[in-house]
């Protein structure tokens, strides 16, 4: 591939442990979308990227029902934001012939990029996109089309919204899978909010949560969460990175702790929580936001397996010298694999990836345009 560089084969002891699993990786650039599978113990990466030139801020990998279909945000500078999807692995794509997400027009709003883009956990054919104005938009046809959701748009709280450095964006959709009605989503810089009956009420949902850029650090609303993420085992637990603060709550919102203590910076963008593991999520710690590179200038991922009780870096087969690649939101990710795979990419265009939970990584690829987003999944 001109202009990258692609790694093959994993060492022998990982290409033991993941033989039989076959795993698809969607990584979304500044300048276009790169696919990799793992057969075996092998990584093969298609040869030219798709959506030449586009950003690619969102992709799901949506495994439900009988073919897996792929979901990409793509935006053109020239024809502006879309939703494409592929229902053969990214061979071929197709666009709707109206745009599936676009704001109507009482709104007086105009679509700049999809943010996020999340099968519902509970109900198969549902994906929801996430969109900057920030906005949230449910499909019923695995995102083809989709309709805005009214009442988060007309909240009584939207017109004291202020947008981020990145934005007014939607960029988190949670999903519960034991109730189809209850959702949660994360907005910059609003905060989180929270509905139980499908989007007919929503309730911000940040007590606890320090909002320390503003004259009142525990407001209601206004925080600036970076990710929100939902625990294997327990629902109603969740992590949070904020600008400042890591969180976990265990009452699916209704209050925040932090957990903080023992990471060697609590700023930073992304979260993932372990596919199976209750109690088990990863971060990427930022030295600060006003120095966003990666915490003391050193390349690590941190896992929690208490809850954010203890925090242990991972650091085995990752750059050891100084190292400046900053890992955004959406660019850390797991498959679910066993053992867990987990994936990041930086704005350096390196995409590093582990096949054991963590414990262990090897670089894929390098020299990539700014890596924004990465998702995996076995797919076979």
């Amino acid at each position: 591939m001109v202009g990258c560089r692609l790694a093959g084969v994993w060492d022998k002891g990982v290409a033991e442990v993941t033989v039989m699993t076959e795993v698809l990786l969607a990584v979304g650039t500044r300048k276009g979308l790169f696919i990799g599978r793992r057969r075996g113990g092998t990584w093969e990466f298609d040869e030219s990227p798709y959506f030449n030139a586009q950003a690619v801020y969102s992709v799901a990998v949506d495994t439900r029902g009988d073919r897996t279909r792929l979901l990409v945000g793509g935006d053109s500078a020239h024809w502006g934001p879309s939703v494409f999807h592929s229902d053969d692995l990214g061979r071929t794509w197709t666009e709707p012939a109206q745009p599936a997400v676009k704001f109507p027009k009482d709104t007086g709003a105009s679509l700049e990029r999809v943010w996020q883009l999340h099968p519902a956990a509970a109900e198969p054919d549902v994906v929801y996109a996430g969109t900057e104005p920030a906005a949230l938009y449910r499909s019923e046809d695995r995102g083809e089309t989709f309709e805005l959701v009214r009442p988060l748009w007309e909240h009584p709280t939207r017109s004291k919204w202020v947008p981020g450095g990145g934005g007014e964006g939607l960029h988190t959709v949670v999903t519960d899978p034991r109730d189809p009605k209850t959702l949660t989503v994360a907005v910059s810089t609003a905060g989180v909010f929270r509905t139980t009956d499908g989007g007919a009420s929503w309730t911000p949902s940040n007590s606890g949560v320090s909002a320390v850029f503003l004259p009142d650090p525990n407001p209601e609303f206004g925080q600036c969460v970076h990710k929100v993420t939902q625990d294997a085992e327990d629902a109603d637990c969740l992590y949070l990175q904020n600008h400042w603060g890591v969180y976990r709550s265990d009452d699916a919102g209704g209050h925040w702790t932090d957990i903080g203590e023992g990471l060697p910076s609590t700023f930073g963008f992304a979260a993932a929580a372990h596919p199976r593991r209750g109690g088990t999520a990863y971060v990427f710690p930022i030295q600060a936001d006003s120095d966003r590179v990666p915490a003391e200038r050193r390349c690590r991922v941190f896992r929690t397996a208490d809850s954010g009780g203890t925090w242990e870096p991972l650091t085995a087969g990752l750059p050891q010298e100084d190292h400046y690649g900053t890992v955004l939101r959406d660019a850390l990710c797991t498959d679910d694999a066993d053992p867990a795979g987990v994936y990041f990419g930086n704005r350096n265009g390196e995409v590093f990836a582990s096949a054991d939970d963590g414990d262990s990584w090897r670089q894929l690829a390098s020299h990539l345009p700014d890596v924004l987003c990465v998702r995996a999944a076995v797919i076979g």
